[in-house]
């Protein structure tokens, strides 16, 4: 009997609920803005990426020169829109120089498209 009227009762006041209520609350905003912050997209830098490319093309043969634009460009091909840089590569074929250049996206570091000039 004693041990029922215990388990009746609350252990917390009305008030303590409303602050617990108010705590929990305030936790999930600053989780959610936290997570949005977190997950904003953030842009490689260029020397990794140019880094990257001349690594891929140093195992076909060596580089005479490579060049990237530090600046990110707007981009767009059908419904992909991203951000780019724009960069090149120059090596010797068959005793001529060879010019590629390469559209990189700036937050995968993909290679988005390569031509030779």
């Amino acid at each position: 009997m004693f041990h029922s009227e215990n388990l009746k009762r609350s252990r917390y006041s009305s008030q303590e609920w409303s602050l617990l209520s108010l705590v929990l609350v305030l936790s999930f905003l600053v989780g959610a803005l936290s997570f949005r912050q977190y997950s904003k997209k953030k842009a490689l830098k260029a020397d990794d990426i140019l880094k990257t490319v001349k690594k891929d093309f140093l195992e076909e043969g060596s580089i005479e020169g490579s060049w990237i634009e530090l600046t990110k460009v707007p981009w767009k091909k059908f419904a992909h829109k991203t951000d780019v840089y724009y960069g090149g590569i120059s090596r010797y074929e068959d005793n001529k120089l060879a010019q590629y250049e390469f559209i990189a996206d700036a937050y995968t570091g993909s290679i988005l498209d390569i031509y030779r000039v």
